[in-house]
Order: structure tokens, then C-alpha cells, then sequence
């Protein structure tokens, strides 16, 4: 830099000298050359840009479902044919409904674990939601803190953990609307980890899982099973009539504790883990038979948002002649699948059950995690759609689903 320009004044500079003709065209090439790189840059997105997906919202709580696969495209010399609907092209479309819009075109009522509204832009891909795990997220809305730790309640708005934590009975395409149904109920899990965890991986999804409440790891079984797509239920111990030489276990409701005392055991008992549908009796003999000290057990049950499940080893229970007075929606098994714990007398009792199912149209079965229960009725249940029969979940078999389908022994209408 010179002194002269170091000493001029602001803004007035000498004035540059005038290129040559050469540097001019130097000049015109890089300008070109500059305008062809912008004219790139605005197109080039749009170039690479992969298509467009449907957008998928995943609830807190569910695993992100597998991305869809990727698919080829190959050009074809000939005309190009009619463009035809795919999911992919269906999914796009619906994922501009709304939430209420789908709700009203599918059937499927929309509930979001956490009580969240459900998004404008949601798409429901049923046939998938039937085959995947229910959601891990318990429902705030439906915990209440006690001394003894949460249990089940009913929402402010009404929702009842029997809906919230129940598995989508679903259809099959392959079945006939109206046809013959079972719901299978397996108890006594929890108890031994390694039976708990055959039961779980091994029984099809629509099986429904009775835990005890005495399992030292019941937060992850119970969430293994429900990601598995098993619908949950809490055994309650109950007095049996020959009490204490047969005894349930500790909390168990006797009939002549008292309600106080028994709901208070209720209470410690529902707080043993979350996310269950409803409660099932275990043993129970007398204290089913007492009228007096069964009517505020079903009350309270009922009072949480849950149905009750009986699972007909006692002649004498009065739980299905007491629950219409207490709203409770309850149901009453058919059989007693493993009586006898061997492979010919259980194939003997689910072929009566079958039985039952089509001559009524529904039937519910009870059994035991025992090793050759879980071998033998999961072989019957993946086996249940080839005969025209659809396996459902116990929430299903509840009346309040039914529409006046006689479900079980003695169903409450």
C-alpha cells in the first residue's frame, strides 16, 4: 500500500486502472462459471431428496416399530403402467386425517399411555398393532398412591385400567365374523423365573398371564409380558376351605377377617405391580362361598376399574350371582384345563373346551404355568385359526365386550 493511499481522504480513492481485454474475459468466464454453480445448488436437493413417507408417531412408552423396507425400482422400457394404491401410498394419504377421523373410519378408539390427546396426524396400522407388544408406559391417570404403593384406579375422565391395559381383541381376516371364540388364562407366574419366562416367549400373544403376587421380579416379568402382547391379570389369594393347612399365602383374604382388614390386604396385595386388566381368584373356596365378607372384595374391584375372573375350581363361589350389584364386569372359566397334569387329560380337556366354544360361541380355559400345561395349550392355541376359531384376549370375554355373548359358565350380563 502507498503513502498516498494511507493519507487520502475517506471514499476518495485513485481511481484503479482499466483492465486489459484479457482479464475481461478472465472475468466473464468466473462470473459464468459462478451462476451454473448457484443454478446447481438450488437443484440439486431436489435431485437426491429421497420420496416422501408417511409419518408414524410412536406413543412414550413403545418401542420404535422396524424402518419399512427399502424398495427397488426398475424402469421399464414399455408404457408406464397405471399408477396402483400401495400401504405406502395409503399411509401417506391417511396420515393427513385427523385423529378423530381415524378413529371414526377404523373403529379403533385412540389411547395414548400418559393420558395425552392423541396428534392430528396419526396413522393406525391395525393388522401390525394386533401382532406387536402393548405398550411398557403405565398410565398416570390410573395410579393412586397408597401406604402399601400404587394400585389401580379409575381416571377423572372416566377411563378404567380394564380398557387402558387390555390387549386389542382384534380379528382374522381368515375367520368368520361371529364365529366361535377362546380366551385361555395361564396363573402362577412369577413364582419360578425360568417357567415365568417359557410361559412368556412361548404362549401366543392373545394368552392372557395371571401373576402371583409374591414374585421377587414381578416390574420386568410383567413388562416382558406385556411387551410380548400379553394382557395381564393379579391373582388374589383367597381362604380355602381347609385353611391353614392349605395356605395361599401371606395378605390372603379371609372370611372372617373383616373388611377393613381385607381390603386393607386387597390394597397391599394390587400394589405388587401395575398394569394388569383385572383380578382372578386363587383358591378361595370359603371365602367365595361368603356373601358377607366376598360382596366388598368384588366392590372394591370393581371401584378400581378392573374385572374379576373366576376360575371355577369352587361349585359354591357366589362371585357371579354378587357381581351385578357391584357394576363389576366379571366372568366365570369353563374349565380347569390341567387337573391332571399330563398331556392326553389336558389335549382331552381343550378338545371339551372347543367343544363348549362352538356350541356357545365362546369359552374360557384356566391352567397352571406348569412346564407340560405351557407345551400342550400353546400347541392348541397357534393351532385355533386353521379350525375356524379365534383366540382372544380374557379382557375380550368380559360382557361389557360381548354384546350379550354368553362368555363362561355363569357371565354377568
Amino acid at each position: 500500500m502507498s503513502d498516498d493511499d494511507l493519507n487520502a481522504p475517506l471514499g476518495l480513492f485513485p481511481v484503479p486502472k482499466r483492465p486489459s481485454r484479457g482479464n475481461a474475459l478472465y472475468a466473464a468466464v468466473a462470473i459464468a462459471g459462478l451462476g451454473l454453480l448457484a443454478v446447481l445448488a438450488a437443484f440439486l436437493p431436489a435431485l437426491v431428496r429421497p420420496p416422501r413417507a408417511a409419518l408414524y408417531e410412536t406413543p412414550a412408552g413403545v418401542p420404535n416399530s422396524a424402518p419399512p423396507p427399502q424398495r427397488s425400482v426398475a424402469r421399464a422400457s414399455g408404457p408406464a403402467a397405471p399408477l396402483q394404491a400401495t400401504p405406502s401410498t395409503v399411509h401417506a394419504q391417511e396420515a393427513s386425517l385427523g385423529a378423530e377421523a381415524v378413529e371414526r373410519r377404523t373403529g379403533v378408539k385412540i389411547i395414548r399411555a400418559g393420558g395425552g390427546g392423541a396428534p392430528e396426524a396419526l396413522v393406525i396400522d391395525v393388522a401390525k398393532a394386533l401382532n406387536t407388544g402393548l405398550p411398557a408406559a403405565l398410565d398416570p391417570r390410573l395410579i393412586e398412591q397408597t401406604p402399601h404403593g400404587p394400585v389401580p384406579r379409575i381416571g377423572a375422565d372416566g377411563t378404567r385400567p380394564s380398557e387402558v391395559y387390555a390387549r386389542p381383541a382384534g380379528s382374522s381376516s381368515g375367520l368368520t365374523q361371529g364365529g366361535p371364540r377362546i380366551a385361555l388364562l395361564i396363573g402362577g407366574l412369577g413364582l419360578a423365573p425360568r417357567a415365568t419366562e417359557t410361559a412368556i416367549a412361548s404362549l401366543p400373544g392373545a394368552v392372557t398371564l395371571g401373576f402371583a403376587p409374591y414374585g421377587t421380579d414381578l416390574a420386568r416379568e410383567t413388562t416382558r409380558a406385556r411387551a410380548a402382547g400379553h394382557e395381564t391379570v393379579l391373582q388374589i389369594p383367597m381362604e380355602p376351605f381347609d385353611f391353614p393347612r392349605v395356605n395361599p399365602g401371606p395378605h390372603t383374604l379371609l372370611a372372617g377377617a373383616g373388611k377393613a382388614a381385607n381390603i386393607d390386604n386387597l390394597t397391599w396385595l394390587m400394589s405388587r405391580f401395575t398394569g394388569y386388566a383385572g383380578v382372578a381368584n386363587f383358591l378361595g373356596g370359603k371365602l367365595t362361598a361368603d356373601a358377607k365378607a366376598l360382596t366388598p372384595v368384588l366392590r372394591e374391584i370393581a371401584a378400581r376399574g378392573l374385572f374379576y375372573v373366576d376360575d371355577g375350581t369352587s361349585a359354591q363361589s357366589l362371585a357371579m350371582t354378587l357381581a351385578p350389584g357391584q357394576a363389576l364386569a366379571a366372568a366365570r372359566a369353563d374349565l380347569v384345563l390341567d387337573s391332571t397334569a399330563e398331556p392326553e387329560a389336558i389335549e382331552a380337556a381343550l378338545a371339551r373346551l372347543e367343544a363348549i366354544a362352538r356350541d356357545k360361541g365362546a369359552a374360557i380355559g384356566v391352567a397352571s404355568a406348569l412346564p407340560v400345561s405351557v407345551e400342550t395349550i400353546g400347541r392348541f392355541a397357534r393351532a385355533l385359526e386353521a379350525r375356524g376359531i379365534a383366540l382372544i384376549p380374557l379382557s375380550a370375554a368380559m360382557p361389557s365386550q360381548q354384546s350379550g355373548l354368553a362368555i363362561g359358565s355363569s357371565t354377568v350380563r
